[in-house]
């Protein structure tokens, strides 16, 4: 577990599967920003039972408030084979958690863990130019703008920009 002042981040456990495939599928919990691919519960139980959404080069951990409710998750993964990066993705469940600092709170601690645990060199955020919340996020939690994926996003029916942004191990 890693704990911060305002929240723990901690492995998916059993009990946690409903909640977290509950707001899984329900899509208007994710805004503007966030992917709305769902997964079946066959497939979704599937990688739990496999793997407990815990790899080598992957892995999602529950955002757990300190009175133990879960308030939402962030997840990290590589980009690609050749790309010493791993690119950090996070949503919260409900809106009432917004603008308490919650999820940069969740990155700064996933960060340290990454740069601590894992021979990475380089951790991404990719963002929709629009989302003002990811980018204060990125700013607070030491990324850097580097450019603009043009087209790179299919969301919704059509495709977006989005903005590259970046964390290098010498950064912090």
């Amino acid at each position: 577990m890693l704990e911060g002042k305002l929240i723990t981040l901690r492995q998916v456990r059993d009990d946690d599967l409903a909640a977290m495939y509950e707001a899984h599928q329900e899509i208007a919990n994710r805004g503007d920003f966030y992917p709305t691919g769902v997964k079946s519960l066959p497939a979704y139980r599937k990688a739990y039972d496999e793997t407990g959404f815990w790899e080598e080069n992957e892995g999602t951990l529950v955002i757990a408030g300190k009175d133990g409710a879960i308030l939402g998750h962030i997840e990290y993964f590589a980009t690609v084979a050749y790309l010493d990066e791993i690119e950090l993705g996070y949503i919260l469940y409900s809106r009432t958690s917004d603008g308490k600092g919650v999820t940069t709170e969740a990155v700064n601690l996933l960060v340290g863990y990454l740069f601590d645990r894992k021979k990475v060199n380089r951790l991404r955020l990719v963002i929709h130019p629009d989302n003002a919340a990811s980018k204060r996020i990125a700013e607070k939690t030491g990324f850097s703008f580097e450019s603009i994926a043009r087209g790179a996003w299919w969301h919704r029916g059509a495709n977006h920009d989005v903005e590259v942004w970046s964390l290098l191990r010498g950064d912090r």
